[in-house]
């Protein structure tokens, strides 16, 4: 039986911690292959723990073909024989007092679908989906079952993985079983195509409820019995998952105890890193969220070691933003742990736990980026990047130029929310209802500032009207029509005393490609800037025989590439254009980043405190209101240049090299009031001070700036 938990629940005070399973069955494991896990020891894993001071371990007990304790309701790995991986983990974990977590898988349980298939899901043309289960199913009741023996074992939590609804085609869920419950709660049959009307808008409600109610059930089974477990899901509403999945970015995000997100550089990339951790802090400001990073050089599974250097960036990254911090090493095929791998996770907690007073404070941000899961829904539809780009690229934009941002969402929006930020920011926001334009309009009444991107606000949801009248009024110009094609450009003019400082560093009067969407407006109160050019067209592409896989170059202009708009107390900048959806494109110039820029500093000329780095470093600001202490945390990011990948030169991907070296470079951070004292936890970091500003050279991977202002 779990132990009494003390009052406090293990998960609140802890900084790192390590999740450790088995690899085989990720592969179409054999279930009789003795020699699978053989070696996979309990004992030894808490060792490692100890060793490396781990302060948690989330312990492989079910994943979705075996179990590594003694169930007798999934078949166990055949290479532990009598032993008892869960037994052995608790035993030795207790003199150490180290919390346990169980992992359990959720989705694509194998072992169960092959003698009850009844609980697959079906697609909208009723063919069974292989390997996928339907969560209205009769798998709840076993995986109640599931929970019941493993909590026999003294653990302190559960660890719910993969509650996803698949990640693409074919989508469910349309058995029997689901057909009855839509029926009843909507006293009409489901959708029998995807046709994105008010029938499709009930469709994607009913797969969002399905995934909220098995995980609220699993839960309260759960407390029910053993209040003193946590649970957690893993989670897979942000970018970029979409609708597919069943998740929404907040509805699903802490129905457990807390949030836990995958960094998923194996997949999306570095700076994926930064913005998962953003986006999960959003979800519930305040609360604690768990991110998971993998020691593999490519994925989870594939038995590599990343250097020292690569693990620090993204272990350090994610503990500047706030995050606790898991680490997942899988094993080798039989089980046994690779001695070099825990070297560098005990050299990387070590630094953790040195800096641990220095993280977790409150983030200042300088910039709110509004990610809207109706834009995701409604305009991405079955194309959920075509909403998404602009969000990432609005993050590229702030990263690089060291404008701290954070996230805000549109299901937990509220105006006290809007005022944390002194710059909102509405990337390509498609979707607005009328109760989000009426909390914009009054955050810039007040004296906020909107900057606004793309077709912000010419959309809606099925059934409603487009509150065009409402954008207009708010941006200050009438919007004529949206431009067909992305291969769009913008022009500014050079600098002049009686313009804004919106054109620096860009060359002036020169067409540059901001590959995205954009519109036509025409000026009503707005000021205009620059120029909007629809692109080129050839007497082929005019009569539809032409490719249109490259941008062309610029053709005629057809409206302004800025709007400026006095509103209030307030101010609103309108781009009707994508730079932030160009930066996350394949034709990422650097011009649309230094646009976006300009504008956040156009708006806000004398921040609190600004920061002027190389773009491959980013920087986390957080301060301490009540003893005026700022903290700046710069992680650099060096990776060697890459080739494409496989299957070259038709791939369009590009691994990044892991990093091996530190990195070197100079930092220059200006306050807007007089600065005390600094400090830097590196001894090698070289300062100097001149007025309020500070310049630092650093020759690390991470370095925290400590400052005191005055009051």
């Amino acid at each position: 039986m779990p132990e009494i938990q003390s009052s406090s629940p293990w998960y609140l005070d802890k900084l790192v911690g390590l999740e450790v399973g088995p690899t085989g069955t990720q592969f179409g494991l054999d279930p009789q292959d003795a020699d699978f896990a053989h070696a996979f020891s309990g004992q030894s894993i808490v060792e490692q723990c100890v060793a490396v001071k781990a302060e948690y371990l989330v312990i492989w007990a079910k994943d979705n073909e075996l179990a590594y304790y003694n169930s007798q309701l999934v078949p166990k790995a055949l290479g532990l024989g009598e032993r008892d991986i869960l037994l052995e983990t608790t035993q030795a974990a207790k003199g150490f007092n180290l919390p346990v977590i169980a992992y359990c898988q959720l989705q694509y349980p194998t072992y169960l679908l092959r003698t009850h298939p009844q609980f697959l899901m079906h697609s909208i043309d009723g063919r069974q989906i292989p390997g996928r289960i339907c969560f209205n199913s009769g798998y709840l009741h076993h995986i109640k079952q599931v929970v019941d023996e493993i909590s026999q074992y003294q653990i302190q939590g559960f660890h719910f993985d993969m509650m996803d609804q698949g990640f693409g085609p074919p989508y469910g869920c349309w058995c029997a079983e689901c057909q009855a419950l839509f029926e009843a709660n909507y006293d009409h049959p489901m959708p029998r195509r995807i046709d994105w009307d008010t029938g499709w808008e009930k469709m994607l409600e009913f797969r969002y409820n399905t995934s909220a109610n098995f995980e609220q059930k699993l839960s309260q089974h759960v407390k029910s019995h053993w209040p003193g477990l946590s649970l957690d899901f893993n989670y897979h509403g942000g970018p970029p998952c979409a609708w597919e999945v069943g998740q929404r970015p907040v509805q699903h995000a802490h129905i457990g105890d807390f949030v836990t997100g995958e960094c998923g550089t194996w997949a999306f990339g570095p700076l994926q890193t930064s913005l998962n951790a953003l986006f999960l802090a959003a979800t519930k400001p305040g609360a604690v969220y768990q991110m998971v990073m993998q020691t593999g050089a490519r994925m989870y599974h594939d038995t590599t070691a990343r250097p020292l250097a690569d693990l620090r960036w993204e272990a350090l990254t994610l503990l500047a933003h706030g995050a606790q911090l898991t680490i997942v090493d899988k094993t080798a095929y039989d089980g046994q742990l690779n001695p070099v791998t825990y070297q560098r996770i005990r050299k990387v907690f070590a630094e953790a736990q040195e800096k641990r007073p220095h993280f977790g404070q409150s983030p200042w941000q300088e910039v709110g980026v509004y990610y809207s899961a109706a834009s995701r829904d409604w305009y991405g539809r079955k194309s959920p990047d075509k909403y998404q780009r602009s969000f990432v690229g609005a993050h590229r934009a702030f990263t690089y130029s060291h404008i701290p941002m954070g996230v805000l969402l549109d299901e937990n929006i509220n105006p006290r929310k809007l005022e944390n930020f002194p710059v909102v920011y509405l990337p390509n926001t498609a979707v607005l209802s009328n109760q989000e334009i009426e909390m914009l309009r009054d955050y810039v009444a007040n004296g906020g500032y909107l900057l606004a991107t793309g077709l912000t606000g010419l959309y809606t949801r099925p059934g409603q009207q487009a509150p065009l009248s409402t954008i207009e009024d708010l941006v200050g110009g009438k919007f004529i029509s949206s431009l067909p094609d992305l291969d769009n450009h913008i022009s500014l003019p050079a600098l002049a005393d009686d313009l804004p400082p919106i054109s620096t560093e860009i060359p002036p009067d020169w067409p540059f490609l901001v590959y995205g969407p954009a519109a036509i407006f025409e000026l009503t109160t707005a000021q205009g800037y620059g120029h909007l050019y629809r692109p080129h067209r050839t007497l082929k592409q005019r009569k539809g025989e032409g490719n249109f896989s490259l941008p062309m170059s610029p053709d005629e202009v057809v409206g302004p590439a800025v709007l400026i708009n006095n509103y209030g107390q307030g101010k609103v900048v309108y781009l009707p254009c994508s730079p932030d959806a160009a930066l996350a494109s394949e034709y990422r110039t650097v011009e649309p980043r230094l646009l976006l820029r300009n504008l956040v500093r156009y708006l806000r000329p004398n921040p609190e405190v600004a920061i002027a780095a190389p773009s491959y470093v980013e920087s986390v600001v957080t301060n301490e209101p009540g003893n005026l202490v700022w903290r700046i945390h710069l992680v650099g990011y060096i990776s060697p240049p890459a080739c494409t990948g496989p299957g070259r030169p038709h791939a369009n991907f590009i691994l990044p090299s892991l990093i091996e070296d530190l990195p070197m470079y100079q930092v220059r951070i200006s306050f807007n009031r007089p600065v005390i004292r600094v400090q830097t936890l590196n001894r090698e970091t070289k300062i100097s001070r001149s007025g309020n500003e500070i310049v630092l050279t650093v020759k690390d991977i991470h370095e925290t700036v400590i400052v005191k202002i005055a009051g």
